[in-house]
């Protein structure tokens, strides 16, 4: 990257040569990378449903085994990393069509950037997955005390967040912002990270102000590629009043498809032996568009 920062690309089940005619490039949300479980559970179904498809999952800084290189962490509205690689694999590999899968924060860099390039964007298609588009909802509903926000997904995501400094405490200490590291290691709440690092960074007043400017929500209408998103109505982390309901519905290129339970990313079906739904329906739409 620019900055000096690293993202790293796991393709599958290799790098493809260069007549390849299509490539999927799965954007993970906060904390995550290729080991994630739907994560794979995507991108085998790509390659299974899709033929000649060649996939690659985008690891943001520090996630999975990727180094930091920078001071400079990724967040939820910086596009210019998911920029650069589309602009790499755009100029490396020309006969193929791109299309994007993102998850969660994710989603919400995929929904900027496209909302950003309009017709001149790099991708054919693009589906977001339990994508937030109004972060500072997103940002209340996570930091609102609760059974799962206490017990479940803070500890998860901060157990996440905390390995990831700890592992480039020395880059993060060379900031000439100064970090609190300290206080960093303390945090029990996303908020108070995003109030101490993120905020900080990118020179906003607070974690709140943060999460107005990384808002997806103006960014649906002028999307003008195939564009599929798929939200659940009870999903605690990314609630349904977050989701611009009316844009969607003014905009032709979209799709939004809401249903009633799925939680956040997880959209499982069954009982005995639980899958994510999601699969074929994302698969069906984007070998549609390729078609």
């Amino acid at each position: 990257m620019s900055d000096g920062g690293t993202v790293s690309l796991d393709w599958y089940p290799e790098q493809p040569s260069d007549d390849v005619t299509s490539i999927a490039i799965v954007v993970p949300g906060l904390g995550g990378s290729a080991y994630e479980y739907h994560i794979r559970c995507v991108v085998r179904r790509m390659y299974e449903s899709i033929k000649n498809m060649r996939i690659v999952v985008c690891n943001h800084r520090g996630s999975g085994r990727t180094p930091l290189t920078s001071p400079r962490l990724y967040n939820a509205y910086d596009t210019s990393d998911l920029t650069d690689v589309l602009n790499e694999l755009s100029t490396k590999f020309p006969h193929a069509r791109l299309v994007c899968i993102g998850f969660s924060l994710g989603a919400n860099l995929i929904t900027r950037y496209l909302g950003d390039h309009g017709h001149s964007a790099r991708l054919s298609a693009a589906v977001a997955v339990s994508c937030p588009y109004d972060t500072e909802v997103a940002g209340r509903a996570l930091s609102a005390p609760g059974l799962l926000n206490d017990w479940l997904f803070q500890p998860n995501l901060m157990a996440t967040v905390k390995r990831l400094l700890r592992r480039n405490i020395d880059v993060i200490k060379s900031s000439p912002l100064n970090y609190d590291i300290d206080a960093i290691m303390k945090a029990s709440r996303m908020s108070e990270i995003d109030d101490l690092v993120t905020a900080r960074t990118y020179g906003h007043k607070d974690c709140w102000a943060y999460y107005r400017a990384a808002s997806s929500v103006e960014y649906v209408e002028k999307i003008r590629k195939p564009f599929l998103a798929i939200n659940a109505e009870d999903d605690p982390v990314t609630p349904i009043s977050g989701v611009p309901k009316d844009k969607f519905a003014n905009n032709p290129c979209t799709a939004l498809a809401l249903v009633k339970h799925g939680g956040h990313i997880g959209f499982f079906t069954g009982v005995m032996s639980p899958k994510i739904w999601y699969l074929d329906p994302v698969a069906e739409f984007v070998s549609a568009v390729l078609e």
